[in-house]
């Protein structure tokens, strides 16, 4: 990958929660040692179980870090006219100002982010109003028709409260919001979170409107397999912190090499498949208390003495990477080979 085709990087990002409890504090590693390489112009999923922190990574990667969330140690690059900046070296204004500009977050619960008592024009317009200078009432109103038309999307729903719209239209609407101003980066944390299937397709096809309009970057997080099946271009599995495995989709999906992988993979249903699907034995780690070795040992049917105690570093096969011991000597060899 060419570094000028890389919009976002990461430099062994870590972020935990400091919590105070009874007798001291607990620290809860949700994000442990994470390294991205994010394409312009590309769909990027973020799979994993409930808990394994990929919300966590994605306001770390958005520098969304308050209180009892802290980041440790690492670096988030962004790359932005021929230039690249760490975002947790600029400035409070300094990173305002690359949101409005840059990058835009859609988080989990549309409601979160319209105000309940004010018609979604009026949010269109406070949104228009606190990013662009010498714009009136009337022009904001027609930006914001005019954008909600090319969505297809009905222009009645500005004159809408938000308990009017269906959750569904919430999410959509809220999506619009994001890609408002044209940003280079989109972050969707579980945007079909709580939806029926139908309306998630609805949601699904305006995310790739968008980013075939505008070329940019969506950095999608859901655990539904299946979207991202159908939406992102490349997938990485998140695990305890960790991200475990990375490639295309379609080479995650036609040869998943992570034991985990290959659970949420077989774990999905298929037509005409009548068998019994299985998931991965046990129960997801505690992020506070995380075993020794490689976190999924204790979960997985192949692991050795050697994953007990050594936690596995990327192995790099071609385009596809992936952190377990199984893989480590094919890795080492292609290298030399290559070499």
């Amino acid at each position: 990958m060419k570094p000028s085709d890389v919009v976002l990087r990461t430099e062994n990002l870590k972020a935990h929660y400091v919590l105070d409890v009874p007798g001291g504090q607990k620290v809860v590693r949700a994000v442990d040692g994470v390294e991205l390489q994010i394409r312009r112009n590309e769909i990027y999923g973020i799979a994993g179980e409930s808990g394994c922190g990929k919300s966590t990574l994605m306001k770390t990667l958005y520098a969304w870090v308050n209180r009892p969330l802290r980041l440790v140690e690492g670096s988030v690059f962004y790359s932005k006219d021929g230039q690249e900046f760490d975002v947790y070296a600029l400035n409070k204004q300094e990173l305002r100002r690359l949101r409005w500009t840059f990058m835009a977050y859609v988080p989990q619960g549309a409601m979160s982010i319209f105000n309940p008592v004010i018609k979604i024009k009026e949010t269109y317009r406070d949104f228009l109003s606190s990013h662009l200078r010498g714009k009136t009432v009337e022009e904001m109103f027609e930006m914001a028709k005019e954008h909600i038309e090319q969505l297809g999307l009905p222009v009645s729903i500005l004159e809408a409260y938000p308990h009017q719209l269906s959750g569904g239209m919430r999410q959509r609407v809220a999506i619009a919001l994001a890609a408002l101003l044209r940003p280079s980066v989109i972050f969707a944390d579980e945007p079909t979170t709580a939806l029926d299937v139908v309306v998630q397709r609805g949601v699904v096809q305006l995310l790739k409107d968008i980013q075939e309009r505008l070329h940019n970057t969506i950095i999608l997080v859901t655990h539904d397999m299946g979207i991202h099946a159908n939406v992102t271009d490349r997938l990485c599995i998140m695990y305890a912190g960790r991200i475990i495995e990375e490639a295309a989709t379609v080479e995650i999906f036609k040869n998943p090499l992570h034991p985990y992988t290959q659970f949420l993979i077989n774990s999905l249903p298929q037509f005409g498949d009548t068998g019994e699907r299985v998931s991965a034995p046990g129960q997801p780690p505690s992020l506070a208390n995380l075993p020794s070795g490689c976190a999924f040992h204790p979960r997985c049917p192949q692991a050795m003495p050697i994953c007990r105690e050594r936690r596995p570093e990327d192995t790099k096969l071609g385009e596809h990477r992936v952190a377990c011991w199984l893989h480590a000597e094919r890795g080492e060899a292609e290298y030399a080979a290559n070499s």
